[in-house]
C-alpha cells in the first residue's frame, strides 16, 4: 500500500476514508464497514455545518442554486461525500430542488433557438446524479432525464447560449449530463440514456479532454488546474473522474490528460488543489459563492486530501495506481 493512502485512511475526516476504501481500494458499498463509515460522515461536524441552516421544515431558506449554500448544492456534494443513501431528512430539500427545475417559471426560461434547446442542463443533471446516488430519486427524475437526452445538442453536449450561430456545446454545461446519465443508464439499464452518453464522451475524448480540435492548445487555463470541489465548472480533475466513473478511462485519447494528472503529484505522493472556485463564508452580505467549509489547503505545493482522494481513484481506474 501506498504511504499517501495509509494517510488518507489515517485521516479525521471520514468521508476522505470513504473516497479511498470504496474507489482506491475496492471494498464494496454495502459492507459492514463502509455502512459504519457513511454513519459516521453523517454525524461529521463537516455534514452537521452543511446543513445547519436548515429550517425547522428541513429547507434551506435561499433559492435552490444560491451559489453555493442553497439545496442544490448541498445536495450534489453530500452525494460526493459519501453521505449515507436513502435519509428521508433530506426529502424537504429534494422538494425545494424539484419544485424549481419543474416549476412553471424555470421551465418558460427553456428556448429553443434554431433547433437547439438553450438550457443550463448541468441544473437539472446536478439533481438527477444527487438524488440517484442520495437513494432519493422518484418519476420526477425519470422526467429530467427525458428532457436531457431530448436537449442535446448534435455534437453531443449541451449550452444555454441564445446566440442563434452558436453551434459549439459548452463543456461546463455538458460534463455534469455526461455523469448524471451515465449513472442513470447503469442503474436502469436505459438505452437512449447510454445512447446519449455515447455521444457526450464523443464531445470531451475528440479533444483529448482539455485541447482545441484547431492547434492542440489548451482550451482555458483553468480546465487544466485541479479544484475540489468543482462545481459546475468543467476541469481535469472532474473531467477525468467522470470518465472513469462512466467507464471511458481507458480510451486511447484519455492518457494525454492522465499524464498531466500525474505531472502534477507532489513528492509525498499527494496532489495539490491549484486553485478553488469557493470563499470562506464570513456574513450574509458576501453570500454568494461562499462555502460553509473548508476543502482543505490551496497552493501548488500543499497535499490536498480531497483532491488527492479523487485523484487515486482514477489513477487506479486507469491503471496506473
Amino acid at each position: 500500500m501506498e504511504p499517501i493512502v495509509e494517510q488518507l485512511l489515517a485521516s479525521p475526516e471520514p468521508s476522505v476514508k470513504y473516497k479511498v476504501m470504496v474507489n482506491v481500494m475496492g471494498v464494496a458499498k454495502g459492507s459492514p464497514a463502509i455502512w459504519k463509515l457513511q454513519q459516521e460522515i453523517k454525524a461529521s461536524s463537516r455534514v452537521k455545518r452543511l446543513l445547519s441552516v436548515r429550517e425547522k421544515s428541513g429547507k434551506i431558506p435561499l433559492h435552490p442554486y444560491s451559489k453555493w449554500r442553497g439545496a442544490h448544492w448541498t445536495l450534489s456534494i453530500l452525494a460526493d461525500i459519501g453521505y449515507p443513501k436513502g435519509d428521508t431528512e433530506l426529502i424537504p430539500m429534494r422538494e425545494q430542488v424539484l419544485g424549481w427545475l419543474l416549476g412553471t417559471s424555470h421551465k418558460k426560461g427553456i428556448k429553443t433557438i434554431e433547433g437547439k434547446t438553450r438550457r443550463c442542463a448541468s441544473q437539472e443533471s446536478n439533481a438527477v446524479y444527487s438524488l440517484l446516488t442520495l437513494g432519493l430519486a422518484d418519476e420526477r427524475a425519470d422526467e429530467l432525464v427525458t428532457h436531457l437526452i431530448s436537449w442535446q445538442w448534435p455534437d453531443g453536449g449541451w449550452d444555454c447560449d441564445k446566440r442563434p450561430e452558436a453551434c459549439n456545446s459548452s463543456y461546463h454545461e455538458s460534463w455534469i449530463p455526461f455523469r448524471a446519465l451515465a449513472l442513470y443508464a447503469s442503474i436502469k439499464n436505459h438505452k437512449p440514456a447510454l445512447q446519449s452518453v455515447k455521444r457526450a464522451a464523443e464531445l470531451f475524448l475528440k479533444r483529448n479532454l482539455y485541447k482545441r480540435l484547431s492547434d492542440g492548445s489548451v482550451i482555458a487555463e483553468g480546465m487544466a488546474r485541479l479544484h475540489y470541489p468543482p462545481y459546475w465548472h468543467y476541469e481535469l480533475l472532474g473531467a477525468l473522474k467522470v470518465m472513469a466513473e462512466a467507464g471511458y478511462i481507458s480510451d486511447p485519447r484519455c492518457p494525454d490528460a492522465l499524464d498531466l494528472l500525474e505531472s502534477k503529484r507532489l513528492p509525498d505522493g499527494g496532489f495539490p488543489a491549484e486553485a478553488k472556485y469557493y470563499r470562506p463564508f464570513k456574513d450574509e452580505k458576501r453570500s454568494s459563492g461562499t462555502s460553509l467549509v473548508d476543502w482543505g489547503p490551496t497552493g501548488m505545493r500543499k497535499m490536498n486530501p480531497w483532491v488527492t482522494a479523487d485523484a487515486l481513484y482514477i489513477l487506479k481506474a486507469a491503471d496506473r495506481l
